[in-house]
């Protein structure tokens, strides 16, 4: 073993630098979905068990080693899908103890499933333990999962981008001990008007968030939906401004697991109805019988 494989750190930059010199083969030869060696890093969803995807289930079924995220991952759907597997929580082990676990077991022989929260590329910390581990030659794959936003939108009844609304949709987090005040940018999402601004990791700091937005100028009246435990049994969905929703996300006592969600789309109001299933779709039919006449006259 190299000291780049007893190191997460030195491992994590001895794949970066690979990374920024070569393409992975494998970005050519596979795709999300496909059937893959190694270890598959699966988002679980937002919570309700039956928001996992069918690859993630398959995998849970064979796997004889599950390493979760703890109480972010719904217990039903362990008890539902893992019920054959050892399961580990990643809870409280660093990469030291992680990278080790997963890939002695893997050589052992042993169908290993590292099994995420939400999807795995959203703030998941996901692609440091595929590093690690792939620099100790242990192969490693992605397998999407349905993020809290999603979930929150389908709670909420609306869309996250809407016509004459909402345009783009950012997801990113308020500053803290991760974010810098620098690279806090939730002013400016919320500033640019037809973005719909998803706030993860931000419940315990929803109140000063918004007196920032506030002092920044923006519009107190701007809808902001805070649903707590998106899909869970115990959701919560707690609506406001930004005026409101911070007093009363503290009065219900929540500093963790909700998704915030600012802008105009968390309403679903005022939207226009859209050319899709409109002039597009007329012009489609029209192009369409052109084509067919073309056809059958050739």
């Amino acid at each position: 073993m190299t000291d780049a494989d007893a190191d997460p750190q030195a491992a994590i930059d001895a794949r970066g630098e690979r990374r920024a010199r070569e393409r992975d083969p494998r970005v050519d030869e596979l795709s999300a979905g496909d059937s893959q060696e190694g270890i598959p890093f699966v988002g679980a969803g937002p919570g309700d068990p039956r928001l996992l995807t069918v690859a993630g289930r398959e995998l849970l079924a064979d796997a004889d080693l599950v390493v979760h995220a703890g109480s972010l991952v719904n217990s039903e759907l362990l008890d539902a899908y893992c019920a054959d597997a050892e399961t580990v929580t990643s809870v409280g082990k660093d990469l030291e103890e992680l990278v080790p676990l997963m890939r002695d077991a893997y050589e052992d022989g042993r169908s290993v499933v590292r099994l995420h929260s939400g999807d795995p590329a959203i703030y998941g910390a996901a692609l440091e333990q595929m590093d690690a581990l792939e620099h100790a030659g242990v192969p490693t794959y992605l397998v999407p999962g349905v993020t809290s936003a999603f979930a929150a939108s389908a709670t909420l009844r609306t869309q996250l981008t809407l016509n004459e609304v909402a345009n783009h949709v950012a997801f990113t987090r308020p500053r803290g001990r991760t974010l810098s005040e620098a690279e806090d940018h939730v002013s400016e999402f919320v500033g640019m008007g037809d973005v719909t601004t998803c706030i993860y990791l931000g419940t315990h700091a929803v109140a000063e968030t918004m007196d920032r937005l506030l002092a920044d100028g923006h519009d107190p009246d701007t809808p902001v939906a805070a649903v707590y435990h998106a899909s869970w049994p115990d959701e919560d969905v707690i609506e406001g401004t930004i005026e409101t929703i911070g007093e009363r996300v503290e009065a219900a006592g929540y500093r963790a697991s909700a998704m915030v969600i600012v802008g105009e789309a968390v309403t679903g109001a005022g939207y226009e109805r859209s050319y899709l299933y409109g002039d597009w779709a007329n012009r489609g039919a029209d192009r369409t019988d052109a084509n067919e006449t073309r056809t059958e006259s050739d």
